[in-house]
């Protein structure tokens, strides 16, 4: 058996955009990073750009002073990809809506759903409140009025409207129905199809 000899791959590392997107989720400034790492803003800058690649102990200095453990920036992110043909259909009650949960069971963070309305659909005589800190509603096509106590705010494809999620709302469409997504902040719902 003869003995295999890797070869590293051509693909460059990048870690500059995790560097810097650490930095700044801590409001920190280049000359702040400099002066607790003892490198120049310059050097750091490019660092950042990925125009330079730093060496190992230059790195965890960096590291150590954005309280980023080294290996965080060679993890690939947790991504899970859901196709809307494979999204599970749930009920947010209503009528004449066809709503998917387009989002994983398991977020957290956020939910979306992408809901086909009918025309003449409906979220209810009654108005509803939702259990999340914020809700917003895009309109992919067709029109939509969302309906509040005192207040109506009609929606045309491309139009987005964002308000706090605890607000007593309804929603209707005209003769040609709808396609829309929710964002709900933090998710609101989990159950099974």
């Amino acid at each position: 058996m003869r003995p295999v000899h890797p070869t590293a791959d051509e693909t460059p590392v990048r870690i500059g955009a995790q560097l810097r997107s650490s930095r700044l989720a801590q409001a920190m400034t280049l000359e702040q990073l400099a002066g607790a790492t003892g490198l120049t803003k310059g050097f750091l800058s490019r660092i950042e750009r990925d125009d330079t690649m730093p060496s190992v102990p230059t790195l965890v200095q960096i590291c150590q002073a954005l309280s980023l453990p080294v290996g965080n920036l060679f993890e690939a992110p947790d991504m899970q990809r859901v196709a809307l043909a494979d999204a599970p259909r749930i009920n947010m009650g209503g009528s004449g809506a066809d709503e998917r949960l387009v989002t994983p069971r398991t977020e957290e963070r956020v939910q979306l759903l992408r809901s086909s309305l009918k025309p003449h659909a409906s979220g209810g005589d009654e108005l509803y409140t939702v259990n999340c800190s914020v809700e917003t509603m895009h309109v992919i096509a067709g029109t939509v009025s969302l309906v509040f106590a005192g207040r109506e705010e009609t929606l045309d494809a491309g139009d987005t409207l964002t308000f706090p999620g605890r607000t007593p709302h309804s929603w209707r469409t005209g003769e040609a129905g709808a396609e829309v997504v929710w964002v709900l902040v933090p998710a609101a719902w989990s159950g099974s199809a």
